[in-house]
């Protein structure tokens, strides 16, 4: 088996760099321009290595009962953790994910693919410009 090496890539608003996690093995640190933006392990999507990403897991997990699937709207969306997250605890979650940079998104997606079954619309657009575009109570 290979090792996974770092991917460095500029993307729309900055450098993005994919480093591997030499602890775990399908786990990756995205950074852009040098500050961490979020963690992914592929293997455990349920493993959130940020306290704020898990405070927002946490949030999550309260909302409604237990696997209760969720429709959620995702204003960034980094490596796609939260993302993840809500689709392995949530399974038939209808999720949307709007990222400003397209860029990102595409990396993201080359290299840290999600399942095909986790229910995610990736929106590569500006937050606001997207929202105010979305059809009454639709977020």
């Amino acid at each position: 088996m290979s090792e996974p090496i770092p991917v460095t890539r500029v993307v729309d608003h900055g450098t993005a760099k994919l480093m591997p996690d030499v602890d775990r093995e399908r786990a990756w640190l995205l950074t852009v321009d040098g500050a961490p933006q979020s963690y992914v392990d592929l293997d455990e999507p349920t493993h959130l290595e940020f306290e704020y990403v898990r405070r927002l897991g946490h949030v999550l997990d309260t909302v409604a009962e237990p696997g209760h699937p969720l429709d959620v709207l995702h204003l960034g969306g980094g490596a796609l953790t939260l993302p993840r997250y809500l689709a392995a605890t949530r399974p038939g979650s209808r999720q949307h994910v709007v990222e400003f940079d397209r860029a990102l998104l595409e990396l993201v997606a080359e290299h840290l693919p999600l399942p095909a079954d986790a229910g995610v619309t990736l929106h590569a657009a500006d937050a606001r410009a997207w929202l105010e575009t979305a059809p009454d109570a639709g977020a």
